[in-house]
């Protein structure tokens, strides 16, 4: 941690502080650095300095490890645990404090549509291992989440949401101007109630009466057996928070199946490469392989007289299909593998297999072969 401040001092709180007061302490500070609202010229770096804190202290499992190692990585973490905080693009944490900053301004014709929480898209990477048994990641990510303090109402308690009494709840205002070329009337967003067409007499503290913080959330996510690249998890009421309570958004979960060291997935079948020697290849045997199942033994069956690169098939032993049924295939392609050094009585033996090949060759080349070897010895 050299060259950084202790995480509690950024935040200011102290060492045993609960999660909400955490969360109260980033939200606080970070509405007096973030690059929006202020004008010191360090304003970025500062933003970030609180937000990495958050983002730490806010994580029991990174909160554990800084406390006891002094960094958030450390044995508490897990292959389960996915961090992709600050991942989204125009959708990390510093853009939605300026979401939020914002608020949920515009033209009130798109009221119902602006109330309610966008969509965010993430994209999530697993083994092939777990996406042939399924599995579950916690996942960590940032966005506009439902206030703490008013339950995503945006009101304080006592206070009341009523219609805007200049705009009389259409959320914009229409004025006119004369001109040389006659009266001139022009629509803009209400300046009392900022197009909402509501305004609220006494709005909660913590999140200005939008009923929604930028927030470090947390997701246990359910994926199933079978599933492949591409596939999408649609998680409703995880994306962004609606406002006021409106609809919260989706949050859309892309899988990634990251390349396997030793199968390729086509489909719901698995390829993959099994070695043998020329003799097993010749006399035909049986290989058993690790599958892709933990624990999973295959038994590759090469029959007799298998060539380099032929493919052999083990129905079953592939993926699971999403949804039931059975698995798919192992299709095994056969290398064969010729020895580089021979013993002395392995090549004996060689010889003596080529020496037979020989004879039987010259058995089943009847008359007319011998007669045109002896032509072509006289011709010689």
């Amino acid at each position: 941690m050299s060259g950084k401040r202790d995480y509690y001092e950024v935040l200011g709180v102290d060492r045993d502080a609960d999660q909400r007061a955490i969360k109260r302490a980033f939200l606080k500070k970070a509405r007096e650095v973030h690059p929006d609202v202020s004008d010191d010229p360090n304003a970025e770096e500062l933003f970030k300095e609180v937000n990495e804190a958050y983002s730490v202290l806010s994580d029991e499992q990174k909160r554990a490890n800084y406390d006891r190692y002094g960094s958030a990585d450390g044995p508490g973490m897990n292959s389960s645990y996915v961090d992709i905080s600050d991942i989204f693009g125009s959708m990390g944490m510093d853009d939605i404090f300026s979401s939020f900053f914002g608020g949920s301004r515009g033209g009130a014709r798109n009221a119902a549509a602006r109330r309610q929480g966008r969509d965010m898209a993430i994209s999530l990477g697993i083994t092939l291992e777990e996406a042939a048994v399924g599995c579950t990641k916690t996942i960590s990510y940032d966005r506009l989440a439902p206030c703490d303090d008013c339950g995503g109402s945006g009101l304080s308690e006592g206070a009341s949401e009523q219609q805007c009494p200049h705009c009389h709840g259409s959320g914009y205002v229409t004025t006119y101007k004369r001109s040389i070329f006659g009266d001139v009337q022009s629509s803009a967003p209400c300046p009392d109630c900022q197009g909402e067409g509501t305004v609220v007499d006494h709005p909660c503290e913590m999140c200005d009466g939008q009923g929604r913080t930028p927030s470090h959330e947390h997701l246990d996510l359910k994926i199933p057996a079978g599933v492949s690249t591409g596939r999408q998890l649609r998680v409703s009421g995880y994306g962004e928070a609606g406002y006021r309570g409106a609809e919260a958004g989706s949050l859309i979960v892309t899988i990634q199946v990251e390349e396997h060291e030793r199968f390729q997935r086509h489909a719901d079948d698995l390829y993959t490469e099994v070695t043998v020697s020329m003799v097993q290849a010749a006399l035909g045997c049986t290989v058993t392989i690790a599958g892709i199942m933990e624990g999973e033994e295959v038994p590759v069956k090469v029959p007799a007289g298998t060539q380099y690169g032929q493919a052999v098939t083990v129905e079953g032993f592939g993926m699971p299909r999403m949804g039931g049924g059975e698995r798919g295939r192992l299709v095994a392609r056969v290398i064969v593998k010729v020895p580089e050094k021979l013993s002395s009585e392995a090549r004996e033996l060689l010889e003596r297999y080529e020496d037979v090949m020989d004879e039987q060759y010259d058995k089943h080349r009847g008359v007319g072969a011998f007669i045109r070897d002896a032509i072509d010895d006289i011709l010689d």
